[in-house]
């Protein structure tokens, strides 16, 4: 589901609500997207929708994802937790890295860190940092996060990073890592997810004839690169989400359908919300 942390699901009781029902239900990942900064009259285009524009208020809240997403699993047992996405570039990859082992250890290994390079030249310039290499920005930092990772004591000497001799903890739960999993729909998005990360995480896929181009390359990408494509988990949000098209997405080997919706601003009848949502799409997964 991806649900939470914006407009009528940024409130605490409303972020409860939804996460233990979803947790109840059997529903698989709570879904956590990001904007440190938005501006009224962005010149950058969304590429998410035909007209370039974000559909999100510039008003709404917007909670921090790594921070929603600890209430959310203290709320919870099961149900997996993550970021989509995280704009990596957007901070400092340290930081990052020890807020995401933090949540993944306090959620009992249950993050998946989902990051993309960002498309707002207006967010990057009020954070201050150049939107010029973000691609190569976002692959050294995933590269120094899984460095402090792995290692108890971790140096690593980068275009953007620099460190030597460092300790980073807390480690994440699971074998010193986190999965890592790349936002986008483009064939350079599709590029960085065989590359170097442990999945997708395709957004308002048109349909599933566009779900399975996209996943043609990646398995024309991971034969290319020697990759087994089976290493990769797939996750897509679809524009118009059908139940006629569960069948044929896990034929394609989507592993996961994430549903995109606004939960009610009354948290007594979010529970409710999540259960109808369960009752019409569960049945198809059987």
């Amino acid at each position: 589901m991806h649900a939470l942390g914006i407009g009528t699901g940024a409130q605490r009781a409303v972020i409860d609500a939804v996460a233990k029902a979803a947790d109840e239900c059997g529903f698989a990942t709570l879904w956590a997207g990001e904007h440190v900064v938005m501006v009224d009259d962005s010149r950058s285009r969304y590429p998410y929708a035909a007209d370039g524009k974000i559909s999100v208020p510039t008003k709404a809240d917007w909670l921090d994802p790594l921070i929603w997403l600890g209430f959310a699993a203290a709320a919870t047992s099961r149900i997996g937790i993550a970021t989509g996405v995280l704009l990596l570039p957007e901070h400092n990859p340290l930081i990052v890295a020890k807020q995401a082992a933090t949540l993944d250890r306090l959620s009992g290994g249950r993050l998946t860190l989902g990051v993309g390079i960002g498309w707002s030249r207006e967010e990057f310039a009020a954070l201050g940092v150049p939107f010029a290499r973000r691609d190569a920005r976002t692959r050294e930092y995933v590269e120094a996060m899984r460095t402090v990772w792995g290692n108890d004591v971790a140096s690593f000497q980068g275009d953007f990073v620099n460190f030597d001799g460092i300790r980073v903890n807390p480690k994440p739960l699971r074998d010193g890592a986190i999965p890592i999993a790349v936002g986008g729909n483009t064939d350079a998005a599709l590029g960085r997810v065989v590359a170097w990360a442990d999945g997708w995480y395709g957004f308002y896929l048109d349909d599933v004839d566009e779900v399975a181009g996209r996943v043609g390359i990646i398995r024309q990408l991971c034969r290319d690169a020697g990759r087994d494509p089976g290493e990769l988990r797939l996750a897509v949000a679809m524009r118009e989400q059908r139940l006629a098209d569960v069948g044929r997405l896990a034929e394609l080997g989507i592993d996961e359908l994430v549903l995109v919706g606004a939960p009610p601003a009354d948290a007594s009848t979010a529970s409710d919300w999540v259960a109808a949502l369960a009752d019409h799409w569960m049945p198809a997964l059987e």
